[in-house]
């Protein structure tokens, strides 16, 4: 404790920042308060960093932002020779913006060019504008679908994809070399402005964009009703423009914008977490939809790369798709519409990470498509469309999803879109009710043909050091070995940890039961959290259940976790 008061101390005789300072000067008295601020610096990854806004080493503020811009920008200037710029986008949460302008400073300070979108943009627009524009790399401030006191800090590498393991350790080398009030270099942003080391992105950038997303349309001039009624909310996120534009200019014109949540707002009045995997996120769009008869309810997480969606079943009520029913959904759709059109490639490939369903293996095997899996994380789907790039076969890429609402069909980004994600659920629901098909008896159909599934994920949260030692020990419990989940018995360990299947080390442990259930658990790379993601599979939807609940209370009991 003396060393974290310590440091404590050094922030009160620096920080200059009237938030921080007011902060630092509120918990003087408070020693847990104190502790849980500077036990530990954020932790960086190929997540980048994330945490919650305040003062301290372990929390988002202008100065953790600085000296990880600072680290950033040395790591950019020992490794990259030509094109030394950095494209910088933000979402809406509390002092996004204020983050990216000083980010932009540090690395004008360093002699980048920081280029940066003149208002708020999709984690997607993002990933686009580093390709476009050539850059050595990319951030963009956001917490994604985290609560309202959260902001984060995503770092994307030269290919538009977020950095995997072996450039983040580079550059957290970088970050830990940074002292945060003695070694970074700020330049103030409108002088920077003046000599050239900021700019802003073009606006042709954002046109190009839509533009992509819209040739994502497998439609090929076939004439469909595209007159349905949509509801949309961007959940007071960055959605809101680039997701209506999409929309309307693809034809899609019924579509009614939830007021409450239409404006950026970084408090999430209505919606305290915004996740458009949580039933509450998509309740509001629900209700307008009861009031006007919509037949789809879409919503966007606050920087735009998951999109979650509810359709009206025959007794008019809304029933919630997930993550993976979304995703088997459009994968189908988009193979049918491909060999329909003539349009599939020689050796077609679906990229899915290993806590999603493996339904879609099926399907792919289907339609003749390969599948690979990586670990969690839309970063190693995006990676691993840099590889095919880097053998000519790019084209070859048709679909890559994830359980938590992510879905990609194109290569113009490198991180999951869900702008894309959005035109591509209105395409597909437009093009079956024009057969007279709804969303929900095409996935039956799905089901029965290959089998009933039920994927869970509870996540538990584990806050400040006693939390992050009790996650470490549960993951130790798991490594030592465990030979039964209630009745069932566990044929195999898989522990990511060890470089399994060629992937990279991941603190990941997959469990497969002899009833051809898996569970897998991890600790969230990006909040003080261990997720349990349980994988259901039997021929009778009756059963489903019952057995991931069975499944979830034995573990629960085993390992201790609540």
């Amino acid at each position: 404790m003396n060393d974290i008061k310590r440091l404590y101390e050094t922030w009160l005789d620096n920080a200059s920042d009237k938030d921080v300072r007011d902060e630092l000067i509120r918990i003087r008295n408070d020693e847990d308060r104190i502790e849980d601020a500077f036990y530990r610096d954020l932790e960086f990854g190929t997540g980048g960093l994330r945490g919650i806004i305040g003062a301290g080493t372990n929390r988002m503020n202008i100065y953790t932002v600085a000296k990880a811009s600072q680290g950033l920008a040395d790591y950019i200037n020992g490794t990259f020779v030509h094109n030394k710029r950095i494209a910088i986008a933000y979402d809406s949460r509390i002092k996004s913006d204020i983050f990216a302008r000083v980010a932009a400073e540090v690395f004008a300070a360093n002699g980048i060019i920081a280029m940066i979108y003149k208002e708020l943009m999709p984690t997607p627009c993002l990933s686009f504008a580093v390709r476009e524009l050539k850059c050595s790399a990319g951030i963009v401030i956001t917490a994604s679908h985290n609560p309202a006191k959260y902001n984060g800090y995503k770092v994307y590498g030269a290919d538009g994809c977020q950095i995997t393991t072996e450039a983040a350790d580079k550059i957290l080398k970088c970050i830990n070399s940074v002292d945060i009030f003695c070694d970074v270099k700020r330049e103030e942003f409108e002088v920077a402005l003046c000599t050239g080391l900021i700019e802003y992105i073009p606006d042709v950038i954002y046109d190009r964009f839509i533009n992509e997303v819209k040739g994502q349309s497998l439609l090929y001039g076939e004439e469909i009703n595209k007159d349905i009624a949509i509801i949309y909310s961007p959940l007071n996120g960055t959605g809101l423009k680039p997701v209506t534009r999409a929309l309307l200019e693809s034809g899609y014109t019924n579509i009614t914008v939830v007021k409450e949540q239409e404006l950026p707002d970084g408090r999430f009045p209505t919606c305290p977490f915004p996740n458009p995997e949580m039933p509450e996120a998509l309740s509001l769009g629900i209700k307008y939809a009861k009031e006007i008869n919509a037949n789809l309810v879409l919503a966007t997480d606050p920087d735009c790369d998951r999109v979650g969606a509810a359709v009206k079943n025959e007794n008019g009520d809304y029933v919630l798709v997930s993550g993976n029913e979304m995703g088997v959904l459009l994968f189908d759709y988009i193979c049918n519409k491909r060999i329909s059109n003539g349009t599939m490639p020689d050796s077609p490939v679906l990229v899915k990470t290993i806590v999603t369903t493996d339904m879609g293996e099926q399907i792919a095997d289907s339609y003749g498509v390969k599948t690979i899996n990586v670990l969690t994380g839309f970063k190693f789907i995006g990676e691993q469309i840099g590889f095919l790039e880097e053998k000519g076969l790019e084209d070859s890429y048709i679909f890559g999803f994830e359980e938590s609402y992510g879905y990609l069909s194109g290569t113009y980004v490198r991180d999951k879109d869900a702008v894309n994600g959005a035109l591509l659920i209105c395409e597909m629901f437009a093009f079956y009710a024009t057969k007279g098909i709804s969303l929900l008896d095409k996935l039956n159909e799905l089901y029965q043909k290959y089998g009933y599934r039920l994927n869970s994920l509870r996540s538990y949260a584990f806050e400040g050091s006693s939390g992050f030692e009790k996650m470490r020990q549960i993951m130790d419990r798991l490594r030592k070995g465990i030979e039964q989940v209630g009745e069932y018995k566990v044929e195999r360990v898989i522990d990511y940890s060890l470089g399994i299947d060629e992937l990279p080390r991941s603190n990941v442990i997959m469990l497969i039961l002899n009833n051809g259930c898996t569970i897998v658990i991890r600790p969230s790379g990006t909040e003080p959290k261990l997720k349990i993601y349980i994988s259901v599979k039997s021929n009778k939807k009756e059963s489903l259940k019952s057995t991931d609940r069975a499944l979830f209370d034995s573990m629960k009991k085993q390992l201790v976790f609540e």
